[in-house]
């Protein structure tokens, strides 16, 4: 472990800002969007979640990596964020379950990170100023021109506008048989998407076929699937206009439909909403969110900087002529759209991460909700 090392490192924002602290992880450059997450636990989820690619996130939570890094609960196949920011790094591993340190996880990927800087004063700063671009520059890099430094952060593209799609998703078709009483199979258009959504869908009986992100209906059909799934990524939904095209197509087949978080994103836009950006974003693991269906109010993990613009009460017609749409969720914290649901379709999408890894697990009846529309939708054919 290099964990007490004297390296310097420095965090510029594009505002001018800069935090002074130590080296964390991989030593040189890095350049992202700069986000806060809230979950005091789950730093590996976080991490190898590839949503968070492209973004430098902060953890809010003083004392990261007491648990270490392990080989069953990684989200992806390697960790996604551009870099790393935090406050107290455990200065021992000590859970049993570890099987090398988070400092040695971020070395061996290329992770570049800073640590024993004033992350609560960062949280504050970006709450009131919004989400911006931001440097790690450490070791050598860290004693540049600070004003080379700031033309570096100032130059760097802003995360709206990019599709990072094609960063993150599979090379080939990947898929994993159903552990539940099958049902048929699942085309998952990999957009980002995480292990434990893969197995909460497995669980369900479909067999889960991942899918390259530049598909097309054609190669969709191909695979007779009884349902079609999008799944959370990382970039701008504005900027996804193939994936948005590929749902229209999906939509007009009547095949039945999920999305989360980027999918729910796309849903909207398919539906003929916009999107927009939020000032500083959701993620964490502890987001309150209205079920307006049941009045229940439910605890849930989130990981997006953009929304849907869409009218939060009554029914409203789809813009592309889809038929009656309703916003089936809202956030509470700032009455963001948190889910859609077609009323004339088989579809709906939720903004949230009912699969939960890591934690809470309030949201996790979504998955059982699309098992029952996909049989109900073939019931209905088969009758």
């Amino acid at each position: 472990m290099t964990l007490f090392t004297t390296d310097p490192a420095v965090l510029v924002l594009e505002d001018g800002t800069r935090h002074l602290g130590r080296a964390y992880g991989a030593r040189g450059t890095t350049i992202g969007e700069v986000v806060f997450a809230t979950g005091m636990t789950g730093y590996q989820e976080t991490l190898t979640d590839p949503s968070y690619a492209g973004q430098i996130v902060l953890q809010t939570a003083p004392h990261i990596g007491n648990t270490g890094m392990n080989d069953e609960d990684p989200e992806s196949r390697r960790i996604w964020v551009a870099g790393y920011i935090v406050r107290d790094p455990s200065r021992v591993v000590s859970n049993w379950r570890a099987d090398e340190s988070l400092d040695d996880a971020l070395t061996r990927d290329g992770i570049v990170g800073i640590s024993g800087i004033d992350t609560r004063a960062i949280t504050r700063h970006i709450r009131s100023a919004g989400s911006m671009r931001g440097a790690i520059f450490s070791g050598d890099a860290a004693g540049a021109d600070a004003e080379e430094q700031l033309r570096i952060v100032r130059e760097a593209p802003q995360m709206a506008g990019q599709n990072l799609s094609a960063a993150v998703s599979v090379a080939v078709v990947e898929v994993t048989p159903a552990t539940g009483e099958r049902i048929g199979n699942l085309a998952v258009l990999d957009l980002g998407v995480k292990q434990a959504t893969i197995l909460n869908l497995a669980d369900r009986g479909f067999d889960v076929h991942v899918l390259p992100q530049d598909v097309t209906i054609d190669d969709i059909r191909a695979i007779d699937p009884v349902a079609v799934f999008y799944s959370n990524g990382p970039g701008d939904p504005a900027a996804s206009g193939d994936h948005v095209a590929l749902l229209r197509d999906v939509l007009d087949e009547r095949l039945p439909f999920f999305g989360i978080c980027f999918g729910n994103q796309l849903l909207g836009r398919a539906l003929g909403f916009g999107t927009y950006k939020l000032p500083f974003g959701h993620r964490g693991i502890n987001q309150p969110v209205l079920d307006k269906a049941t009045g229940r109010v439910e605890i849930t993990a989130h990981n997006h900087g953009f929304a849907v613009d869409a009218p939060i009460e009554g029914v409203v017609d789809s813009p592309n002529g889809y038929g009656r749409v309703e916003v089936s969720h809202v956030g509470l914290n700032d009455n963001v759209v948190e889910g859609l649901r077609a009323l004339d379709l088989p579809a709906f999408s939720v903004q949230y991460h009912p699969e939960a890894a890591a934690g809470p697990h309030d949201a996790n009846y979504l998955f059982d909700r699309f098992r029952d529309l996909v049989v109900a939708t073939l019931e209905e054919k088969n009758a």
